[in-house]
């Protein structure tokens, strides 16, 4: 039956509804599946055994020659790897803050004919695996301290830890491994993304960003992120003096001495102030922090509070983590 309903001069107006609303239904399903689709994950190696499974992973790392030319080869995951070049010696070693950098991205090929006659270096920092003294508080050696919370698994802590208890002034000595992410680029927050958050204040950043300058014209690739969110950064504040980042799957330390900021009553007299040694080198020399880095800026400032081991979505392992209060 007719109903004389008519949107265009022939065309049935409840019909051409029908139409058009099972085609907007349509439209709106797949938009949906696309803004709910989680994002890629890439392949991720935690252990250097099994990493040994991808093509650059033996290729990468620091070389050496007999003139004392160094250079630092970070994997990329199509075959070609960035190749960073210190013509004054590697960074924390002989090193010449003043000295040529060049960089360029090589083949597997080519990064063998440049490192022909080099000596691989496989560089461990100089306060790895140092005991905790005399009255310091142990918070992970194998297995976690009252004063410490997380997960532990392979006998090792992972991103996601927090203290139990507030502390003040104090010297900390943690060490960490990055995962192996060759396919995130160089910078990407995403390549062993991590966090040591002071007070949750203060963020001291843990992320794979080994074979970069932190002059950003020193390297070959475009970057990511800014050069003050990389390795030993404190967050969006401050980059290292000295690059001292290790490949990922290498154990790292951070050896840190804190004064917490200081109060009368609600008023804040004196900033925090903090020393970072990275890998056994001075790369932060008793800097003053204004107020928190990052996120952590915008929370209230505290004389005393916890630690805090950010889970960034990515497996960063720790161990051997101890605090002596001042």
């Amino acid at each position: 039956m007719d109903t004389g309903l008519y949107f265009l001069p022939g065309i049935p107006l409840v019909p051409f509804m029908r139409k058009i609303s099972v085609l907007l239904l349509s439209m709106a399903l797949v938009l949906s599946a696309v803004v709910a689709a989680p994002k890629s994950k890439v392949q991720t190696w935690t252990d250097p055994e099994e990493a040994k499974s991808h093509p650059g992973f033996a290729l990468q790392g620091e070389y050496v020659a007999d003139d004392g030319v160094g250079i630092q080869v970070a994997a990329l995951d199509d075959g070609k790897f960035h190749v960073l070049t210190y013509s004054g010696g590697l960074p924390g070693e002989e090193w010449d803050p003043d000295s040529k950098i060049n960089a360029k991205v090589l083949t597997a090929e080519e990064v063998s004919t440049v490192a022909k006659g080099m000596k691989k270096l496989e560089r461990k920092s100089p306060t790895l695996g140092k005991k905790a003294p005399d009255g310091a508080l142990v918070l992970f050696d194998r297995e976690l301290s009252d004063a410490m919370s997380g997960k532990v698994k392979d006998g090792l802590l992972w991103a996601g830890a927090k203290t139990t208890q507030d502390v003040g002034d104090f010297h900390l000595h943690i060490e960490f491994r990055l995962p192996y992410k060759p396919a995130r680029e160089l910078s990407s927050q995403d390549r062993g993304n991590s966090g040591l958050y002071i007070f949750n204040n203060y963020e001291v950043q843990i992320l794979d960003t080994f074979g970069l300058d932190f002059d950003a014209e020193n390297n070959a690739v475009e970057t990511k992120s800014n050069f003050k969110q990389w390795c030993a950064c404190f967050y969006k504040f401050k980059s290292p003096d000295v690059p001292m980042a290790f490949p990922p799957l290498q154990w790292q330390t951070y050896d840190i001495d804190f004064r917490a900021p200081r109060f009368e009553g609600d008023k804040k007299i004196e900033n925090a102030r903090i020393t970072v040694r990275h890998n056994g080198v001075v790369v932060h020399d008793d800097v003053e922090l204004p107020k928190g880095t990052g996120a952590g800026g915008g929370r209230p400032e505290k004389a005393k509070s916890f630690l805090l081991l950010q889970d960034h979505g990515n497996p960063v392992a720790f161990q051997n983590i101890w605090l002596l209060e001042k």
